[in-house]
């Protein structure tokens, strides 16, 4: 992917100019819904749409698009909250192919054979932040990047045993048991695609990203449905739980400054520099004073899972790494995150300090076999972004879900879920008897994932809809 294809494809009519003093600077990335809702639906136009307050347009996919395995997909944009929809998402269906060898030795690959050899499904949710550029592009890219590991790795995937060689070749006699001693299966392979194509889509976004003139970064939550087992990778605070009859399971861990303080404090520990003399490593329950100078307080380092007591020295008087707690936690001030795509060029602000040494791109994957679950119908997968998160817990969601499902059997739009006027369509406040904040503070993103569906691995077509609310409020 070049520079040029970016600015042809987000950038009508190429860079934009330098905006004058006077007029704030529209993001030239346009404002777009995700690949599999365009095209099709009724209402205004999305440029339109994302302008006037009062226009929740409904769009779906054209008759015989369809989201893969009974999938319902969501969207809220409302609070005016940004200009732009810095959320994204994608979905469909990964086609791997086998690679052949070449005849001779020293001939490693030839050519990916034309014929599909492994199939499987994608599903994914970005939540950009400091624009859409990072969002968009990781919504076009990443499954490319994804299917371009696994091809490379396919024939280790569906050997009983990942071979020592691809090739073939056996150098050792004793390889198999190499493999076997250090546990070695073909989930493992899955597992090093997915986290090399993380890192791979890291580094075009950052290269494209800085070709253009743009900045800006994103989380990313992507759930692989491949040989009979779910994997999900998380890089970011989006989050996946199972649920379940009688069980929520999450399936991912959110990534912030508080849950990787110790990762970060080590980073700066063996990295002194990258904080240039402005910031303390040191963490504190709360921001020091210089009258607490001279004072024994609390305190913890990069190697303490507990707490201990120092006297404060000037240095420990400087802005703390991580600041903040829960929500309002900032790693140098600055971001809320510690895992995600982009965000190359991202400095604290009036300073030359970069956070991206401190940001890992690379996921968490949880692995859930799906084939070994006695599924219902009812056992969905929800996949949201912290819009979600931040007001409701897993029980709560997965009370809403139970809700209206088994309500609903005879809908086939009912893995459709309706995120509106801060409850789920079908299950009001009243009838779920949960405490509801308002969801229109953020902007959230979901995925509902019929698990049943995924296990016999079928296509069925469903409709989902994308709302896009904009409530009259000041801009954060």
């Amino acid at each position: 992917m070049s520079a040029g294809w970016f600015r042809r494809r987000f950038l009508p009519g190429g860079l934009l100019s330098a905006p004058g003093p006077s007029r704030p600077r529209a993001s030239p990335v346009p404002y777009r819904r995700p690949r599999f809702l365009r095209g099709s639906g009724s209402g205004p136009g999305p440029a339109d749409a994302s302008r006037r307050p009062d226009a929740r347009p409904v769009r779906s996919p054209a008759r015989g698009r369809a989201l893969p395995w009974n999938a319902g997909y969501a969207e809220i944009i409302n609070a005016e909250k940004s200009e732009f929809n810095e959320d994204q998402a994608s979905c469909g269906k990964l086609c791997i192919r086998r690679c052949e060898f070449g005849a001779e030795e020293d001939q490693e690959w030839l050519t990916l054979c034309p014929e599909e050899f492994l199939t499987g499904h994608y599903w994914a949710l970005f939540d950009g932040h400091g624009g859409p550029a990072a969002a968009i592009l990781a919504a076009n890219t990443l499954h490319s990047c994804l299917r371009r590991q696994l091809e490379a790795v396919v024939e280790g995937m569906v050997a009983a045993q990942p071979p020592m060689h691809l090739s073939g070749h056996c150098i050792c006699p004793s390889d198999p048991q190499f493999v076997e001693e250090k546990g070695i299966r073909a989930e493992d392979l899955v597992i090093g695609a997915l986290e090399s194509a993380f890192q791979e889509c890291d580094e075009v976004i950052g290269r494209e990203l800085e070709a253009s003139g743009q900045v800006g970064g994103c989380t990313a939550l992507v759930a692989v449905s491949l040989q009979g087992k779910l994997y999900v990778a998380n890089a970011g605070d989006s989050r996946a739980i199972l649920v379940r009859r009688d069980e929520v399971r999450p399936l991912s861990s959110e990534f912030t400054p508080e849950t990787e303080r110790q990762r970060i404090q080590q980073l700066a520990f063996v990295y002194p520099e990258l904080l240039a003399g402005e910031f303390t490593r040191l963490e504190f329950p709360r921001r020091l004073k210089g009258d607490d100078l001279g004072q024994k307080v609390l305190f913890r380092d990069h190697h303490m899972s507990g707490w201990g007591y120092k006297c404060v020295e000037k240095s420990d008087l400087k802005y703390p790494l991580i600041h903040g707690q829960g929500r309002q936690a900032r790693l140098l001030g600055t971001l809320a995150v510690s895992r995600g795509l982009g965000d190359h060029q991202l400095r604290v602000l009036d300073t030359d300090i970069q956070l991206k040494p401190f940001l890992l791109s690379v996921p968490q994957v949880t692995v859930l076999d799906v084939d070994q679950l006695e599924l219902q119908e009812e056992d969905v997968v929800v996949m949201a972004t912290d819009g979600l998160w931040d007001v409701l817990s897993n029980e709560q969601v997965a009370r809403l879900v139970r809700s209206f499902l088994p309500g609903n059997r005879e809908d086939p739009h009912r893995c459709t879920a309706h995120p509106w006027e801060g409850h789920v369509e079908g299950c009001s406040p009243a009838q779920s008897n949960e405490p509801i904040s308002p969801l229109s503070q953020s902007l959230l993103s979901f995925f509902l994932l019929a698990t049943l569906a995924v296990q016999k691995q079928l296509s069925i077509r469903v409709s989902h809809q994308w709302w896009a609310t904009r409530r009259p409020g000041r801009r954060t």
